[in-house]
């Protein structure tokens, strides 16, 4: 920020997502596309990997607002894939706050669905969630 630049002239937009164990807190701020996460550039965090990147963008390429924004994250809890996951449901939160009207093309993409699927907790006499001790017949 610029020297007696506020807040409040630059418009932000929050948005949190979750998937897993994963949480993504989203600030989508105006500027040229760029993708950062915990203060690392997203290509360089997700591994150069384009399903990841891909992901995480797909809220703001189904508008055509891609190059409009850019996006900071601040994500922990889980592997890449939930992060990735997490983002995208943080930017489309975020997409709503800034105009309500983005809200039924990001609902018919699925875009707002926080997705339920975790990890089953392992029970007791079993080596995970279902996996039983090999049967001994002797």
């Amino acid at each position: 920020m610029q020297a007696g630049e506020s807040t409040s002239d630059r418009a932000v937009y929050w948005g949190t997502g979750r998937r897993k164990a994963s949480i993504a807190r989203v600030r989508l701020v105006p500027g040229s596309g760029q993708l950062i996460v915990n203060g690392r550039p997203g290509d360089n965090y997700f591994n150069y990997n384009p399903n990841y990147l891909s992901a995480a963008k797909a809220p703001l390429e189904t508008l055509g607002l891609e190059n409009d924004y850019d996006i900071l994250v601040n994500a922990h809890g889980g592997g890449l894939t939930g992060q990735a996951d997490s983002i995208r449901l943080g930017v489309a939160r975020a997409l709503c706050e800034l105009d309500p009207d983005n809200r039924s093309p990001l609902k018919i993409e699925g875009y707002l669905t926080r997705d339920p699927r975790a990890k089953e907790r392992k029970k007791y006499g079993l080596h995970k969630a279902r996996k039983a001790p090999q049967y001994s017949k002797r």
